[in-house]
């Protein structure tokens, strides 16, 4: 089975521990890379500056609220990027509001994900991020049949 390299971008600290908390059980889950704002995020998609070495990732986890250049900048970028506009995006966010999930859908993101409110809901995260995870290697798989 394959595993998945997983970019978290997520600037909340408390965000970040319950976000990987919730991952770290996945056995489809290689490795999570954790960048706190925006420019970062960009930086280590694009492996410029200190992420030069840095694996591609094969799903990024991309919050909305983020310093230097929010979720949207960041998001409008990789879609708008010929090498990097294949790369799953969930916007993982605490917002629900309507519009954000119209904007988030507008520039391409692949899901969207509202943050739960309890840390004790944050397993859900990891079911919906599995989900996705198995829906698309079996799109990769069946585009190579």
């Amino acid at each position: 089975m394959k595993t998945f390299e997983i970019l978290l971008a997520e600037d909340n600290e408390g965000d970040i521990v319950l976000t990987i908390e919730s991952l770290e059980d996945s056995k489809l889950i290689k490795n999570i890379n954790v960048v706190k704002n925006g420019k970062d995020a960009v930086d280590f998609i694009m492996k410029e500056g200190n992420y030069v070495m840095a694996n591609r990732p094969d799903l990024i986890l991309l919050d909305v609220n983020l310093p230097l250049k929010n979720g949207y900048e960041v998001l409008k970028i990789i879609k708008n990027n010929e090498k990097t506009k294949q790369i799953p995006v969930i916007m993982l966010t605490t917002s629900s509001s309507e519009e954000d999930i119209n904007l988030s859908i507008s520039n391409h993101a692949n899901a969207f994900i509202t943050k739960p409110i309890e840390p004790e809901n944050y397993s859900n995260i990891r079911t919906k991020v599995e989900n996705f995870l198995l829906k698309i290697n079996s799109v990769k798989i069946n585009k190579k049949s």
